[in-house]
C-alpha cells in the first residue's frame, strides 16, 4: 500500500529526506517584528538569527491552518501518517486533526486511512517517529499495526535539550508552571527534558560544556532499551558542538544510527543560536 508521512516544519529533515517522495512538510509561519517568514525551503537560518538578535519584540510562531493539512492529505496514498509538535507546545496537532475532519467531510473515508500523532516532542523527536513509521511501512505492516507500534515507540522515546538562551520559550508560554530556570549572572544552564510532551527540568550546570556533559549522562542513564536503533541530534548554528555531543554519547553506549540535522525555522526560533536537542 502507498504511504505518506506528513510533518509540520518543526520536523527537522535533511535535504535528502525532504526530497523523498514519502515525506511532506507543512510549514509554520514565524513572525519577527512584523516580518512574516515561512518555514519552508526558502528559510535562511543566518538571516533569521540575525533578525532575531536585532528584534525589539518577542519572535513568535503560528501553526499551519487546517486547510493546509487537508491539502497535504490529498493524493493517491492509501495510508497517511501525520507527526506534529507536541500538542502541549503548539496548536499544530489540533490543526492537523481538524484538517483530517475537513478531508473526510469532503472526500469520505473510502480508500484512505489517516492518523495524526502528537509527537510528545519536537524537531529531533518528530523525525525519529517519522523514520520509525517509514520502517514499518516498508516492512509491509497494516495501518492498525503501524499506529499501535508507533504509539508504543513514542511512549518510550525521550527528548532532551540544552540551550544558550531560554527567553523565547519563556516569553511564548512554553515553560508554563516551571520556576525560574537560569541565573544569567552565574551562567547556569538548565538541562531540559520532556515528560510526555511537557517540558521539564532534569538538571543544571554552570556553563554550556558542563550542561552538555550532564545531558549526555542523563541520556545514557535513561536509555532503558538496550537495542536502541536510532538517535537524532538537532543543532542550531553549532555543528561542531553537535559533533562533540555525538562523540560523547557514542563513547558511552552503542547506537546503530545517529541522525544529525541543522535546525529549520521553528527549531531555530525556540532552540536559539547554539541550542542542542537530542532524542532517543
Amino acid at each position: 500500500m502507498g504511504y505518506k508521512i506528513i510533518g509540520d516544519s518543526c520536523m527537522d529533515l535533511t535535504e535528502e529526506c525532504k526530497k523523498n517522495e514519502h515525506f511532506e512538510l507543512v510549514p509554520l509561519t514565524l513572525e519577527v517584528d512584523g516580518e512574516y517568514i515561512i518555514d519552508d525551503e526558502t528559510f535562511n537560518q543566518q538571516y533569521f538569527l540575525n533578525k532575531v538578535r536585532q528584534a525589539v519584540g518577542c519572535p513568535r510562531s503560528a501553526c499551519p491552518s487546517p486547510e493546509a493539512y487537508k491539502k497535504a492529505y490529498e493524493g493517491p496514498e492509501e495510508m497517511v501518517f501525520v507527526v506534529t509538535l507536541s500538542e502541549h507546545l503548539s496548536g499544530s496537532y489540533n490543526s492537523a486533526c481538524l484538517g483530517k475532519a475537513l478531508y473526510e467531510e469532503e472526500y469520505g473515508t473510502e480508500g484512505k486511512q489517516i492518523h495524526v500523532f502528537s509527537s510528545d516532542s519536537a524537531c529531533a523527536g518528530e523525525a525519529l517517529i517519522a523514520f520509525f513509521i517509514r520502517d514499518l511501512c516498508e516492512e509491509g505492516l497494516s495501518f492498525e499495526e503501524i499506529v499501535a507500534k508507533t504509539d508504543e515507540y513514542r511512549y518510550h522515546m525521550h527528548t532532551y535539550f540544552v540551550l544558550e538562551n531560554m527567553d523565547f520559550l519563556k516569553k511564548n508560554g512554553r515553560l508554563t508552571g516551571l520556576a525560574a530556570l537560569a541565573v544569567t549572572v552565574l551562567n547556569i544552564k538548565p538541562v531540559m527534558g520532556a515528560d510526555h510532551g511537557v517540558i521539564i527540568r532534569k538538571d543544571q550546570a554552570r556553563g554550556i560544556k558542563k550542561a552538555l556533559d550532564k545531558l549526555c549522562k542523563i541520556v545514557v542513564n535513561e536509555a532503558v532499551n538496550p537495542e536502541i536503533k536510532r538517535m537524532s541530534i538537532t543543532f542550531c548554528n553549532c555543528p561542531e558542538r553537535a559533533r562533540q555531543v555525538k562523540e560523547m554519547l557514542l563513547s558511552m553506549f552503542h547506537v546503530k544510527e545517529v541522525y544529525m540535522v541543522a535546525a529549520a525555522g521553528v527549531s531555530s526560533l525556540y532552540a536559539g543560536d547554539g541550542g542542542i536537542v537530542v532524542s532517543i
